[in-house]
Parts: C-alpha cells; sequence; structure tokens
C-alpha cells in the first residue's frame, strides 16, 4: 500500500539499543558524537533571536526565490568570502536537504543517476529516493590528505548520470576541495554535461590555512554550478531552517527558472526567518567565532591525547570532526560498542559515513572541552 520510497531497513541498531539502556540505568555518557551546535554550550549571543519578531513579518508576500531583503544578505554574506554574487542568482529553501531535494527535481528524471563521494554523510540516498533518482558513490583515498579518485569517478559516469555532488570541506574526512581538482571537475562535468552540487555548509570552519583549497564554487564557474549553504552551520541553528542555492556557469538563468516554479509550488521557507536573516547572520559571526576556537582547540586536544597510542589520527582541514584510525583487532561495530559498554564513551564507527575499509572512529570537534577531553583519555586507555 506505501510506496518502495520509504521502505528504508528502520530495526533498532545494537549501539543504540546499548546507549538506551545505559541511559536508562542513569550513567553518564562521554558523547564524543554532538554535533548539534545548539546541545554543544556554545556562547550564543544574547538577544540573538530577537529579529524574528520583526513586525514585518506578520505579513504575507511570499516570493518563490525569496525574499529579495533576504537574498541580498545572502550576497553580503559571499562578499565576506570575498565572493559577489548578485541576488538574482539566489534562490532560498527550507534547508540543504530541501536544496537537494529540489535539485535532483530540477536536474533528473526517475532513474537517473546521481554521483556521491565516499566517505561522506549518510543523507544522499534517502534523498535520491525520494526523488525517484539513484545514487552511485565515487570514492576519496587518502595518502595523508584526502583527494578525489578521478579515475574512479569517471568509470562510474553513464548516460543516465545528470549531477556530481561534492561535499566542501567534506564531512567527516575534513577535506577541501583543491585547485587542481576543481579544474578537473569542471573538465568532466563538460565533457559529459553534468551539473556540479556543491555542498558548502562547513566552508566557514576551515581549520588550518590554505592556498591550494577552494572555498566555495559560488561564482563564475566554467560547469553549471549550485552552490548550498544554510544557517544550521553557518551561523549554528539549525532550528530556523533556512538554506540557499547559488546558481553559477552555463545555463544558470534557465535553472533558476526551473527552480523557481519547483519552490514556487511548496513556498516552505518562513517569512520571519527571511526578514531576519540580515541580522542573524551579522550577530552569527560571534557563534562562527566560537565554533571555530572550539574545534581547533579540540583538534589539538585529538592530537595530543592520542599521540603515541594505536589511533592514528588522520589530516583533517577543516569541519566539525575527527577521524581516528584504529586496529583492526575487531569490527568497527565491536568498538563502538566495547567503548560504550566498558568506558562510557560514545563515538561513531567508520561505516556510519560508508568508508570503504575498516576500522575508522569518528568523534565531533564541537563536543563541550572537558567531555571531549574525558573521553578521549578513556579512549587511549583503551587502545
Amino acid at each position: 500500500m506505501l510506496s518502495r520510497r520509504l521502505d528504508w531497513h528502520q530495526s533498532t541498531n545494537r549501539l543504540s539499543l546499548l546507549l538506551a539502556e545505559k541511559r536508562a540505568a542513569g550513567i553518564a555518557i562521554f558523547d564524543l558524537t554532538e554535533s548539534n551546535p545548539t546541545r554543544a554550550a556554545l556562547p550564543y549571543p544574547s538577544g540573538m533571536l530577537a529579529p524574528l519578531a520583526d513586525p514585518r513579518a506578520l505579513a504575507y508576500d511570499p516570493d518563490p526565490r525569496g525574499l529579495l531583503s533576504a537574498r541580498s544578505a545572502v550576497s553580503n554574506y559571499y562578499r565576506s568570502l570575498g565572493v559577489e554574487i548578485p541576488e538574482g542568482r539566489i534562490l532560498l529553501t527550507a534547508s540543504t536537504s530541501e536544496a537537494y531535494s529540489f535539485l535532483f527535481k530540477l536536474l533528473a528524471n526517475p532513474g537517473d543517476e546521481i554521483l556521491s563521494p565516499r566517505p561522506s554523510y549518510p543523507l544522499f540516498e534517502f534523498l535520491a529516493g525520494l526523488s525517484s533518482v539513484t545514487i552511485r558513490q565515487y570514492p576519496l583515498r587518502y595518502d595523508g590528505s584526502w583527494h578525489i579518485d578521478f579515475s574512479a569517478l569517471q568509470q562510474l559516469i553513464t548516460p543516465r548520470t545528470r549531477a556530481i555532488v561534492l561535499v566542501n570541506p567534506n564531512n567527516p574526512t575534513g577535506s577541501f576541495l583543491k585547485r587542481d581538482e576543481l579544474d578537473q571537475l569542471e573538465a568532466l562535468a563538460l565533457q559529459h554535461n553534468l551539473a556540479i552540487i556543491s555542498d558548502e555548509v562547513f566552508c566557514d570552519y576551515g581549520l588550518s590555512p590554505s592556498d591550494h583549497r577552494v572555498t566555495t564554487l559560488a561564482g563564475d564557474r566554467c560547469a553549471l554550478t549550485f552552490s548550498m549553504s544554510g544557517l544550521s552551520k553557518v551561523v549554528g541553528l539549525p532550528q530556523l531552517k533556512l538554506g540557499w542555492i547559488v546558481a553559477s556557469g552555463p545555463r544558470y538563468a534557465e535553472a533558476l527558472e526551473a527552480l523557481e516554479l519547483v519552490a514556487d509550488t511548496y513556498l516552505s521557507v518562513a517569512t520571519p526567518v527571511q526578514v531576519a536573516l540580515s541580522s542573524l547572520l551579522e550577530s552569527g559571526a560571534a557563534i562562527r567565532q566560537a565554533i571555530a576556537e572550539r574545534t581547533a582547540a579540540n583538534l589539538e586536544h585529538l592530537g595530543a591525547i592520542l599521540a603515541g597510542s594505536a589511533g592514528n589520527v588522520l589530516n583533517v582541514e577543516g569541519g566539525w570532526y575527527g577521524v581516528i584510525q584504529v586496529p583492526r583487532t575487531r569490527t568497527e561495530e565491536e568498538w563502538v560498542l566495547d567503548l560504550l559498554r566498558d568506558c562510557d564513551v560514545q563515538v561513531q564507527p567508520g561505516f556510519y559515513f560508508d568508508f570503504e575499509t575498516e576500522a575508522y572512529l569518528v568523534v565531533s570537534l564541537l563536543t563541550p572541552p572537558a567531555i571531549f577531553a574525558e573521553g578521549l583519555r578513556r579512549l587511549r586507555a583503551f587502545l
């Protein structure tokens, strides 16, 4: 009776069961997976949400691309990144997840294919399935730093391929796209008439300077490109539900006209958050700074506490996560279950993010420092 698009495996896994058991027993858990900034004890500015009470929010005069004032605020945000983006190239969405959904509808017919990176955040298959398109994964390789395997990527392209998804910086590897990789990616997209979808929600959180990385693909591009971001990461407020798409490259105007039809069908972006957007982005600079300081300090602690242990911290360039390679003396599932059972420490296994091989553990650099340090000390002792 229900659509096959919703035929998802939903049984509770062993980690969730053990975690629920521990919490029911009142045991304190050193949770190294916290990635929700609103639960990470960050110093949000007082009155940050006051602009949501602006009287202009009482009027409903929807624009499917988003209110001009809100798109102007997004344009100003990109100007702070050193990129000039006219308001006419911006379309607002309720989230980056909705942006993916809009773009899949724009670019692909049912049964068409979208290429996405592996490892990465485990969301694309679900979003694609709801749009009746198929995800095929291209690998990222690690040799001291992460890079796209272009040979493998090219072999995945078929006549039904419509777009290449890029997460920049990647979640959870924290790797930025490099300038030479961008050249190869655009050449490949032009050769096969593909669009590029660049998810840039973590682009404000570089952990070290580099002249070789690409911060954003928004701007003048050789191939049709859609850059995405939103308030969830830019100002650490995922509950406000506002994201955006910036269109660039050949036929971007045609693409935006079609996207406007999709957006007009839903009109999902709330007026109050659009009216408040300029103030939110301005006051959000303080929380971005706090997050940047937290993640940098925790990354330093991660390397220091695990130095000389059996845990190898992989190079990370940005974002909110750290990846630890551990001995293959047990499976990743056994690693996370044993750490939780014996040490009351919660981490994520690499297979949550589709790492191709074992064994990797993923920790959030957003974790409050005291919890992070104690959890790592327990992890070190376990190792």
